[in-house]
């Protein structure tokens, strides 16, 4: 039996009402997994990519990268949450069997997802010549750093679609497209940037010399890689997911393109919390490089290099995170209680597993981590220690990704985007502006694993009890009408 027919076999069970054993979750839960993290791990890299082909042109541009990360995860992570507001509704629709109403919600999430891309796009571009004077850059790397975030942003409203489609098609339960898109844009990433970044040079593979043409753009080059790579990823998701996708495919949906009230009401009380918890999260993320950007640029790259290293440890855990908020979603629409705590249980405990080896792998291969992005031996040696110190934090942190995949699932989103910003501005901000001056970036990463400690157990603890399950009764009483 092909992994598409076993996935929409064991998915049937949830929304027909019939039992399931501890065994089909458990192959429920690995089937929408393994592609989730095959999405996730291309993310970060093609982040590496990026990370490694400008760490080449050293410290300065390596640092005008770093400057900027912070602020690019705040406008990609809004965009997240606006897809997840509709998302989950669908989610919902499919578990209690109403396809139509899941055709409908996804026709009607186009337009206002589209515009909320486009303001985004808005601000950034109004933001992109003042934010790296603010975060306390040097003018070397004021610069290049602004022209990178200033192509960012241009390019979201195209990256709010490429969400919104992985978003959908993820919450009907089709992980597998998804991922082999995002492997197919990490590729492109490769082949754009070796084109822009770098100038017109000679070249040699496999004994065989050969002029490679080339734009030298620098920092630029990579910002428009990236871009470019999204934009053939999100046309390809998002026709796939409207002619093609069994469960969403629009191409009988009488359904009108403009959004009901309900459904935009809905999505509002889904997203609100996430985006503004982002906002937030991503508000002390800025404060915390503006903390580290008086330390030079070495610490500046080591930083946000370090943080792209460890996000190759952390990334499976939002892939079962994101297969958490599938099946907790659709066990809800379904009204099965008792098999959305099963899920949340089984996919808890299989994040904090996987983290927690990919915590010893991360202790163990920092050097070749850091080595691997940065050719400069100061900004290696400040991320291997750095990532040394976040590795203990690993399962904790796992326990927070995945029991909020969880609450997602459940519309869940307002008390735990409370305990995301409490958690991060009181302890991981107060920490980190004490102990930065007294132990400069290694401070600030000691600051960090605590704050993550601490959440993974206040997550665990909310997980344990049945607010989550009761959070959103309006939303899962309504789907079937």
């Amino acid at each position: 039996m092909s992994v598409n027919a076993t996935r929409d076999g064991l998915l049937n069970l949830i929304r027909e009402g019939k039992p399931m054993s501890l065994r089909q979750q458990l192959r429920l839960t690995a089937v929408l997994s393994m592609p989730a993290i095959v999405a996730q791990l291309s993310t970060i890299i093609m982040q590496y990519i990026d990370a490694s082909m400008v760490g080449s042109l050293g410290a300065n541009a390596s640092a005008s990268i770093g400057l900027m990360a912070t602020s690019t995860w705040l406008f990609s992570g809004l965009c997240s949450g606006a897809a997840m507001g509709f998302s989950v509704q669908v989610a919902n629709r499919i578990g209690a069997n109403d396809k139509q109403g899941a055709q409908a919600v996804l026709k009607q999430s186009i337009m206002p997802t589209l515009a909320f891309g486009i303001c985004l796009a808005i601000i950034g571009i109004a933001l992109s010549g003042y934010l790296p004077g603010w975060l306390g850059a040097e003018r070397e790397i004021a610069g290049p750093a602004s022209t990178y975030f200033l192509i960012f942003v241009a390019s979201l409203p195209m990256l709010q679609l490429n969400y919104l489609a992985g978003a959908m098609l993820r919450c009907s339960g089709n992980t597998l497209f998804p991922g082999l898109v995002n492997v197919g844009m990490c590729l492109l990433d490769v082949v754009f940037n070796a084109f822009l970044i770098f100038p017109t040079r000679s070249v040699t593979l496999f004994g065989a010399a050969f002029t490679m043409p080339g734009a030298g753009m620098g920092v630029s080059g990579a910002a428009l890689g990236t871009a470019l790579a999204e934009l053939v990823a999100g046309v390809v998701m998002f026709i796939y997911l409207c002619l093609w996708n069994r469960e969403l495919n629009l191409r009988h949906c009488a359904a009108k393109l403009r959004t009901s009230i309900s459904n935009l009401k809905r999505a509002i009380r889904i997203a609100l919390p996430l985006c503004g918890e982002h906002f937030l999260l991503c508000g002390a993320q800025i404060l915390i490089t503006a903390i580290v950007a008086p330390l030079g640029a070495v610490a500046i790259a080591a930083n946000a290099f370090a943080v792209t290293a460890e996000s190759l440890c952390y990334m499976p855990g939002y892939g079962i995170a994101e297969a958490a908020t599938t099946l907790v979603g659709q066990s809800l629409g379904a009204a099965r209680k008792k098999l959305a705590r099963s899920f949340a249980n089984i996919t808890v405990v299989s994040g904090i597993l996987v983290m927690t080896l990919m915590g010893v792998f991360m202790y163990l291969g920092a050097p070749f981590m850091m080595e691997i992005i940065s050719p400069v031996q100061e900004i290696v040696d400040a991320g291997v220690r750095v990532l040394r110190i976040e590795a203990f934090a690993e399962p904790m942190f796992a326990a927070s990704i995945v029991a909020y995949g969880v609450f997602i699932g459940a519309g869940d989103t307002l008390i735990p985007s409370g305990m995301n910003l409490g958690s991060i501005w009181v302890v991981r901000l107060s920490l980190a502006a004490w102990l930065a001056p007294k132990l400069g970036l290694t401070g600030v990463w000691i600051a960090m694993a605590v704050e993550l400690c601490f959440r993974g157990f206040i997550f665990l603890w909310r997980l344990k009890t049945d607010y989550w399950l009761h959070a959103n009764k309006k939303m899962f009483s309504n789907e079937k009408k």
